[in-house]
């Protein structure tokens, strides 16, 4: 009975999966289909799931579009720059708001907490004539520098360093130990589901985001790949179809598919951490 039951249950889960997935599948198949059979009809066999005729065409012509690799590269090392400020700030600020004590801590507890509650677009115009004044714009720095200092990284970090018992660093304290090795040696090693968490949903953010750079790089050798993928696709003589553009969607969704196939045990592993503490 038990093992009926958990296959009802498998069953009931992976229809509504199976539905949540058919737009993702669908842009896949329709990404390998030739131009002119897609501009009569996208109802092929199985509704167009199955991409017939195949060709591999759109991302051929994609890819010699010259600047879509450089995109591509100018994401990752946005997304990775991005990722790696956000973990440095979010993680040493997280520390010494949860376990330091310093002047002004309450303060700068409810001013990060009140950076949660501001939209980022309120903050546009002065992030971009601050970076103008410096003459930042069209550069890597311009696309990473506004995005390192995240309220919800310093939230979330703070609250998975006041879930970790105290007795561990008392611990260490006994033996001479300093707070900088204790952070270095104790407590990053235990945050590791955690800080795997707040990279896996920063550099999400950060490869999809368009906005910002959509202000701060004009030139096109600065584009990101979801900016200038979708340049390309406002120019209808340059996305020449329908399958073309679900080719740049694949090639634009792919890479942040697989980062989270890859790290998904780590956002498990630290839900349910901070599920056990709370």
């Amino acid at each position: 009975m038990l093992n009926r039951g958990y296959y009802w249950l498998v069953t009931a889960l992976a229809i509504p999966a199976f539905l949540w997935l058919v737009p993702t599948i669908w842009m896949v198949s329709l990404s390998f289909q030739p131009n002119d059979v897609l501009a009569r009809t996208t109802s092929s066999t199985a509704l167009g799931l199955v991409p017939v005729p195949f060709t591999t065409d759109n991302y051929a012509a994609l890819f010699s579009f010259g600047q879509t690799p450089w995109w591509f590269l100018n994401s990752v090392i946005v997304a990775v720059g991005m990722t790696l400020g956000v973990l440095a700030v979010s993680t040493t600020a997280g520390y010494a708001l949860a376990r330091l004590e310093f002047r002004f801590k309450t303060p700068v507890m409810i001013l990060c907490l009140v950076g949660l509650m501001v939209p980022e677009q309120a903050v546009f115009i002065p992030l971009y004539t601050m970076f103008a004044d410096l003459g930042w714009h069209n550069s890597y720095h311009a696309l990473i520098l506004p995005r390192m200092a995240v309220p919800i990284g310093v939230f979330l970090m703070m609250q998975f360093f006041k879930a970790i018992p105290k007795d561990i660093e008392e611990a260490a304290r006994l033996d001479g130990v300093g707070w900088l090795q204790i952070f270095r040696h104790v407590m990053l090693p235990l945050a590791r589901p955690a800080m795997m968490t707040l990279a896996i949903l920063t550099f999400l953010y950060a490869w999809n985001d368009y906005l910002w750079p959509l202000v701060s790089a004009q030139q096109r050798e600065y584009f990101t790949i979801t900016l200038g993928l979708a340049s390309i696709q406002s120019n209808f003589a340059q996305s020449e179809g329908l399958g073309r553009v679900m080719a740049s969607g694949v090639i634009a969704s792919l890479p942040v598919v697989i980062l989270f196939l890859i790290f998904q045990r780590y956002v498990v592993q630290a839900m349910t951490v901070g599920g056990s503490k709370g």
